[in-house]
């Protein structure tokens, strides 16, 4: 090990308990039977990388690829990849230094509580803190003291304390089962071990979490955080310079930092671990680690589940996230008001639309999809050699090509009307909060009259301090947005499903969606927290007596969405589930304790090194400077520098790098994720990737995946020189 590695004087959270990072053998785990932007590419670009990318599905993972779980990091060959010497206890301590931040992730940054994250990461909590008069995005939030930092509404971060293997226990559960009793068994079991771990504890938080698509169950425990507060951010033009036409692009010239702390009790929390800041600038070819939550990878699915998702999933979601879109536009042109209230939304779709865009770039193109062809048939004859794997497992390929139709058909439904698919980024009420709040008032009041074993498992008692604490949040709400969402979803469900579905008949009546969208919004009581408080304790009585239209309308339709998601489970999740497991238990045969499973929402670490790019359609160097910002600048935007930072022009060196690009194996999620050498300094924050990255749901390749990085040299100058925020400096240990 290096010296003067993390600062470390104790555990990170005086009074958690002690983790235990379980090793369990791969054969053990498997032992039980069963188991941004996208410009238009061209050909030539795309197939340069396509067959190199799409061989990391199924073989062994190689280089930097991996989003690799705490517990099973290739610790010897990231060494010997990297020329460094880390060791579990390093691990252990940049585990207990990262951050999960609602969607995002982050780095603990001092001893009291400070934890750096991406300013996109905070934008709905700046959004939440401001008003039109006060519009903290335009001015940016630099508080004076820590008096003056503001609780973010509904705000949650979490620390991963320990992980445990229960995957015995969750393919007990469901053994000799098929269908809704499949899933359910399995989603009771969950419950009842997180129940057991973290019972009524406030302070804690227990997930269990299926990796390898159901070929391991892990339970992940975490040190939960709910009162969060905003310590910094920027302008929202520092942060987001070049707006849509540098999104997953590189150069970047972006300040996309921001910070938050934890609170305990009225305190900030005291945080002796954590990574030590290096404000120095960065050097090009140096090994980094990053660390952080990526949302969710497909790389471990069959050809056939892929063509679902081009074929369906992509295409839904594209179609109707681009009139969102267009809708917020418009909006946001109507007046001063309505850009306020459709900036941070508007930003979150456009992600959205181009992070797909990107994706189905990849799935429509024959090479990579060839690419991805090889690689299934080498698993396929690797299986076949062996002929008691290949009597053992069956022919999983083809019972999850048998479930493709299912899907196919059952899709637009079961996302429209209630989510979760997993497979898409659609969801029901079109992203309304008071819809959001009206459906959780709703569901959670008729499964509390349920055991917990017997529940939707999203309501299972280990979880339902989260559903509170979201509900309770105080967050503004702006109704005529609100409508605008409703009315969205409403008409592109009747579009989608068609106006004779009886499930649209349900949802309408005899009403059209401006009509409906527009009574509901404008009749409800659900923004007033004492209103949602009162009907959350009153139960089902409150909720059935409420004469709230949003409540009454959700009374409505529970039938016909409840029977589209009990038809999703039985006849397209508990197959999957069950053949998943048995591709699980055929891939670590074939290929041993060198595979990773997909990104699913936890703490992963990947490494790469700070380094440009040179191939075709992505030729760049590893840096970017505040000189190049400020001859990028045009004055008009998108390339118009904050006002604040144009000022502080004269006291920035020009040569300190802004952005850098790392070769890291990240993707959504990854946002706000350390950036740290294996001295554990925090170099940077991961904020975005690039183009030819997008593909990176399905595959890695070391010589386009490139994240982008804001530096810690780049905050540094922020805080000090153009912001004021001296006392930050200060804490994080710049002299």
């Amino acid at each position: 090990m290096p010296d003067a590695p993390f600062v470390l004087h104790g555990p990170a959270n005086p009074g958690a308990r002690r983790h235990t990072l379980i090793r369990r053998p791969w054969a053990a785990a498997f032992s039980r039977k069963g188991e941004g932007q996208e410009t238009s590419m061209r050909n030539s670009q795309i197939t340069l990388t396509a067959i190199a990318l799409t061989l990391a599905v199924a073989t062994a993972a190689r280089a930097e690829e991996g989003m690799w779980t705490f517990d099973n990091f290739p610790i010897a060959r990231a060494n010997q990849t990297l020329g460094t010497n880390i060791d579990q206890a390093w691990l252990d301590r940049v585990r207990l230094s990262s951050v999960k931040f609602g969607g995002c992730s982050a780095g603990i940054v001092s001893g009291e509580g400070l934890v750096m994250t991406n300013n996109h990461c905070v934008a709905t909590c700046v959004a939440n803190l401001s008003t039109q008069a006060v519009n903290h995005a335009e001015t940016g939030f630099a508080p004076r003291s820590r008096e003056e930092e503001l609780k973010c509404p509904g705000g949650t971060a979490e620390i991963l304390t320990d992980i445990s293997d229960v995957t015995e226990r969750m393919h007990a559960a469901g053994e000799g089962l098929e269908g809704q009793a499949f899933t359910r068994a399995r989603d009771a079991e969950a419950g009842r071990i997180e129940q057991e771990t973290c019972g009524g504890d406030a302070t804690m938080r227990c997930q269990v979490v299926s990796l390898y698509r159901g070929g391991q169950f892990k339970l992940y425990s975490y040190r939960k955080y709910t009162d969060v507060r905003l310590a910094f951010a920027p302008e929202d033009r520092a942060a987001t310079f070049g707006g849509d036409l540098d999104n997953f692009s590189f150069p970047r010239f972006a300040i996309d930092a921001a910070f938050i702390r934890l609170y305990e009790n009225g305190r900030p929390v005291a945080t002796p671990t954590h990574f030590r800041w290096k404000a120095d600038r960065p050097v090009e070819g140096t090994p980094v680690f990053v660390s952080g939550s990526p949302g969710a990878t497909q790389r471990l699915l069959t050809q056939d589940q892929l063509m679902t998702i081009r074929d369906v999933v992509l295409p839904l979601d594209q179609l109707i996230a681009s009139e969102l879109r267009g809708r917020l536009i418009r909006y946001s042109e109507e007046g001063g008001r309505q850009a306020f209230e459709a900036m941070d939304p508007i930003s979150g779709v456009e992600n959205t639309y181009k992070r797909g865009r990107g994706r189905m770039a990849a799935l429509v193109d024959p090479a990579f999809m060839a690419g991805r062809a090889e690689a299934e048939a080498d698993f396929r004859s690797r299986v076949a050699a062996d002929a008691a794997l290949a009597a053992r497992i069956g022919d999983p390929w083809g019972d999850l090509a048998e479930v493709q139709p299912v899907a196919r058909e059952l899709y637009p439904a079961m996302a429209l009307l209630e989510g979760g698919t997993g497979m898409g980024t659609t969801s029901p009420g079109g992203g309304s909060q008071l819809f959001s709040w009206a459906r959780t008032l709703v569901r959670a009041a008729q499964e509390r009259e349920k055991p917990s074993a017997e529940r939707l498992p999203e309501y299972a008692d280990s979880r339902l301090a989260a559903v509170q604490s979201g509900l309770f949040a105080e967050r503004p709400v702006h109704p005529s947005l609100e409508q605008l969402r409703l009315e969205w979803w409403l008409s592109k469900t009747r579009e989608w499903l068609t106006v004779d579905d009886p499930r649209v008949r349900g949802l309408l009546g005899q009403e059209s969606p401006e009509a409906l969208s527009a009574r509901l919004v404008a009749g409800t009581a659900l923004a007033d927290p004492a209103v949602r408080r009162a009907l959350w304790e009153g139960g089902l009585a409150a909720v059935e007596a409420s004469d709230d239209p949003l409540i009454r309308y959700l009374l409505s339709i529970q039938d016909e969405t409840r029977a589209v998601r009990a038809d999703w489970e039985a006849r397209v999740e508990a197959p999957t589930s069950r053949a998943s497991e048995r591709l699980a238990a055929a891939r670590f045969a074939a290929y041993g304790d060198s595979v990773y499973p997909d990104a699913t929402g936890t703490l992963r670490l990947t490494y790469g090194r700070i380094e440009g790019s040179d191939v075709p359609g992505q030729r760049f160097g590893a840096f970017t400077t505040f000189a190049g910002l400020w001859d990028r600048a045009t004055g008009a935007p998108p390339f118009d520098v904050a006002p604040k930072l144009l000022a502080a022009k004269d006291r920035i060196d020009p040569d300190t790098v802004m952005n850098m690009a790392v070769s890291s194996d990240t993707i959504g999620g990854s946002s706000g994720s350390p950036v740290v050498t294996e001295a554990g300094e925090i170099v940077g924050a991961n904020f975005d990737s690039t183009v030819l990255s997008q593909r990176n749901a399905y595959g890695y390749d070391v010589r386009v995946n490139r994240s982008v990085i804001v530096t810690t040299a780049a905050v540094t100058a922020a805080l000090r020189d153009v912001y004021g925020m001296e006392r930050l400096v200060e804490e994080l240990g710049v002299e």
